[in-house]
């Protein structure tokens, strides 16, 4: 039992903004009190949120395995973790090693992430290197928008069988969600073609389209009742005028719920390259059925993942860095190109401002949450000083001195962009908002019955120095950090989703495997997980 006692709390999800109260836990949950007997850790002068929730990061699985072998010489310049009789070793950097992502998420006030982009083919892998990741609760979506076989179905405009299949599919990769990464691109990319408008015909086929996959997907989310709606990475990413199919792709969801990951990268007008965060935000702020995480870019090393497989090779022509490409069978595809975003570069410079444009024009903080695409617009290190920018204008303003102008014109943040974010909204777009876009209702607030994971933060006037080291960081009711110092590293659970599906689909799956498979089909689900799935009915 525990009693945190004096702190300033804030807990959006229950109207707590700044209040100064009492909070308790017993067996692993938020409780309205405890006894005179409990543990009493005295929070006078500091802040206590719930801990952090991030909707969209890529942590573990064989995209992050190859990218860890691809930047040997990141290795050498990152800190390295040793080991203590608490930790194991690991290694930092833009691809921290599987328990130092543990131990650096936690070291944040982090305490739940969601891995965005699992093929089935290598989700295996992906649970193995979960299993290893400590502390943290991880959920995870399953990659469908270049599944050949559900595009095939598609095709035939058989949407029942394919809504078993994407059924089946989140069962066989223990997942929680659907991601939909370039809706028929990188399938049409291995044709020779990528489908870039929302409207092109995928190669290949005849009838189906990105436009009629991201339906599909979010229709079949919406009827499944997957907590978290249809997670959708758009077409064009990275290239100028991409906003026009971003805007095409919100607009051609006719109210459905959806997701927009990343949307910076995805903002963009043109060519030539200029910002269209304004009228992307406007529609965000007016379709409540809409949500986004922005993927700010920070300045300094990355290394951009992505199932965007021809993104990846663009990125690699223009930029002349090394790249490695995955072809993943039937699924989606892969690629991985180490990256260094330069204030001096005008492009750079450019998705810089435009993230904070969309940070600072949002109307909703619940819908348009906290990202950095980790590791693709920097290091979930780097949230800290985002939380920063976000908070206190003068050092945004020091800030914008001092990157390359070229392409800021007309910007609002070049125009004196005023807005300061509150520790409240910051609570919302770190923790409430991402806890309630991905359906975990114990998750993300305080009131009884939540995860009792707890940050508390010593006040500073540095904010980036607040929040990149807290206190205390509490999990599941245990105290794991202590006076800034990791004290326990215990294991965090790993949630997924059973939503059912019709054994009627099993005959047709078993014999496109045997045909077009290099696994077999009995070879394909993961299996051995622990963790008990989420009653769908619990979870949203």
């Amino acid at each position: 039992m525990l009693r945190i006692r004096g702190g300033k709390v804030y807990d959006p999800a229950n109207n707590i903004n700044g209040q100064v109260r009492n909070v308790c836990v017993a067996d692993g949950k938020v409780v309205t009190d405890v006894d005179a007997a409990a543990r009493t850790i005295d929070a006078t002068g500091m802040v206590v949120f719930p801990g952090g929730v991030d909707v969209h990061t890529h942590v573990a699985g064989a995209a992050l395995n190859f990218a860890r072998g691809l930047i040997p010489e990141q290795h050498r310049q990152a800190a390295a973790l040793a080991r203590t009789p608490v930790r194991r070793a690991g290694m930092g950097g833009t691809t921290p090693t599987t328990f130092a992502t543990g131990y650096l998420y936690a070291g944040m006030g982090w305490t739940t992430v969601n891995e965005a982009a699992v093929p089935i083919l290598s989700a295996k892998h992906t649970h193995e290197e979960l299993r290893d990741t400590p502390i943290i609760d991880r959920t995870c979506c399953v990659l469908m928008a270049n599944n050949e076989i559900v595009l095939d179905l598609l095709e035939n405009d058989d949407y029942e069988r394919a809504k078993q299949v994407v059924a089946w599919y989140i069962w066989a990769a223990k997942a929680y969600g659907i991601k939909a990464v370039n809706p028929g691109g990188v399938a049409g990319w291995k044709w020779g073609k990528d489908a870039k408008g929302l409207r092109d015909v995928v190669p290949g086929y005849k009838k189906v389209t990105p436009a009629k996959m991201i339906a599909a997907l979010a229709q079949i989310a919406d009827e499944l009742k997957l907590p978290h709606p249809v997670h959708i990475h758009c077409n064009n990413l990275g290239l100028p005028g991409n906003s026009a199919v971003t805007l095409a792709t919100m607009q051609a969801l006719s109210g459905r719920r959806a997701h927009f990951t990343h949307l910076q990268f995805h903002s963009y007008g043109g060519p030539p390259w200029s910002s269209a965060a304004k009228p992307l935000i406007e529609y965000v702020n007016a379709h409540p059925e809409v949500s986004v995480d922005v993927g700010q870019v920070m300045f300094g090393p990355a290394t951009t993942i992505s199932a965007d497989g021809p993104l990846e090779y663009a990125l690699h022509q223009s930029s002349g860095r090394k790249w490695v490409n995955i072809d993943i069978e039937l699924e989606t595809g892969c690629g991985i190109v180490p990256f260094i975003y330069k204030d001096k570069a005008a492009v750079t410079a450019l998705q810089w401002a435009i993230g904070l444009e969309l940070f600072l024009l949002s109307a909703d903080p619940w819908r348009a949450v906290l990202s950095t695409d980790h590791p693709n617009g920097g290091s979930f290190l780097s949230y800290p000083d985002l939380i920063q920018l976000l908070m206190d204008r003068n050092v945004r303003d020091e800030r914008l001195k001092q990157v390359n102008p070229k392409l800021l014109a007309g910007s609002p943040l070049a125009d004196g962009l005023a807005r300061e974010y509150t520790l409240n909204e910051i609570a919302i777009i770190t923790r409430a908002g991402p806890a309630r876009l991905l359906g975990l209702r114990h998750k993300g607030h305080l009131g009884p019955g939540a995860d009792a994971d707890i940050t508390i933060y010593a006040r500073d006037a540095d904010i980036a120095k607040m929040f990149s080291s807290p206190r205390y960081v509490i999990k599941a009711g245990e105290i794991l950090v202590e006076e800034a110092q990791l004290r326990r590293a215990p294991a965090g659970r790993r949630l997924r989703l059973e939503p059912g599906y019709d054994d009627a689909v099993l005959p047709d799956l078993r014999r496109h495997f045997a045909t077009y498979g290099t696994v077999s089909f009995e070879n394909f689900p993961v299996q051995g997980i622990p963790d008990e799935p989420i009653p769908l009915e619990l979870s949203s």
